[in-house]
């Protein structure tokens, strides 16, 4: 099968561009030739002025993930399970993407948690009006449809994300959107962040790839506990395997998905990693 390619910064002059090779063959399900193992994965091709971005992180090459940032004050645990969000008024938006670790190699069964401010720049504190978590698929690829984030003071348009391969630790940032007169004055943004945005006339379509401190495909096992809230068995800092059984606050939960506890995923409130028992 012919896999579609096209030229990358720095690829000039040396044939085909390799990062979008990598991408399309996973899309298309193509198995990936081992010369591409080691190109770096982001989606994004253009800088925030226009020219070519330092290309962080390469997979293989020790340079650091994707970059962390700030949690912010709207984060809430315990969203739904859902690729849509529900619908409102705004632009709507699909951003899509793969997750690889730092072999270049997808990573299936990763726990992305987005949220976001809605088309007037707010946060639904009381609900989970454009909320929701989902899973990477086989291919480590996932999807969301949601709409274009408004904007309120002191911020540009982001969209907020926890990335979690299983038995790993969390990574929280923000995904932004390029040409935002408001990138130049915000003091958290991060051109390294910068989705790829496409306009199609009523709506947009982002992509950005994920690249996280993960070596391969399997789950640690080293079992480090450091906190223990709300009494119980279930600890902050310990990596759980799927079908392990814990017991918090008095009551009995089942592992759903391999990951580490962190602080704020207490069994009750991430029920994408806890089903009770």
């Amino acid at each position: 099968m012919d896999v579609p390619t096209e030229a990358t910064p720095g690829d000039e002059g040396r044939g085909l561009g390799r990062r979008p090779v990598l991408r399309a063959a996973l899309a298309a399900g193509v198995a990936l030739p081992v010369a591409l193992m080691g190109v770096p994965a982001l989606a994004r091709t253009v800088g925030e002025a226009g020219g070519a971005p330092e290309p962080t992180p390469r997979c293989d090459d020790g340079d650091d993930p994707t970059p962390p940032q700030m949690e912010g004050p709207y984060f809430k645990p315990n969203s739904p399970r859902r690729t849509v969000m529900p619908d409102g008024p705004g632009t709507r938006l699909t951003v899509s993407g793969f997750v690889f670790g730092l072999a270049c190699q997808p990573i299936a069964d990763v726990l992305l948690d987005f949220w976001q401010a809605d088309d007037n720049g707010v946060y639904d504190n009381t609900g989970f009006r454009f909320r929701g978590h989902q899973f990477t698929d086989a291919r480590g690829a996932f999807t969301l449809s949601t709409i274009v984030p408004g904007l309120y003071p002191g911020r540009t348009r982001h969209v907020h994300v926890k990335v979690q391969a299983p038995g790993r630790p969390v990574l929280t940032t923000q995904l932004y959107f390029p040409n935002e007169p408001r990138n130049n004055t915000d003091s958290l943004f991060d051109p390294r962040l910068l989705m790829t945005v496409q306009d199609n006339g009523t709506s947009r379509t982002a992509a950005f790839d994920f690249v996280l401190a993960v070596p391969g495909t399997g789950p640690t096992t080293t079992t480090t506990t450091t906190s223990r809230p709300g009494g119980g068995t279930w600890a902050a800092g310990v990596d759980y395997a799927a079908g392990a059984r814990v017991t918090h606050g008095g009551a009995a939960y089942a592992c759903r998905q391999a990951h580490r506890a962190q602080v704020g995923w207490e069994p009750p409130n991430a029920p994408a990693l806890w089903s009770a028992a």
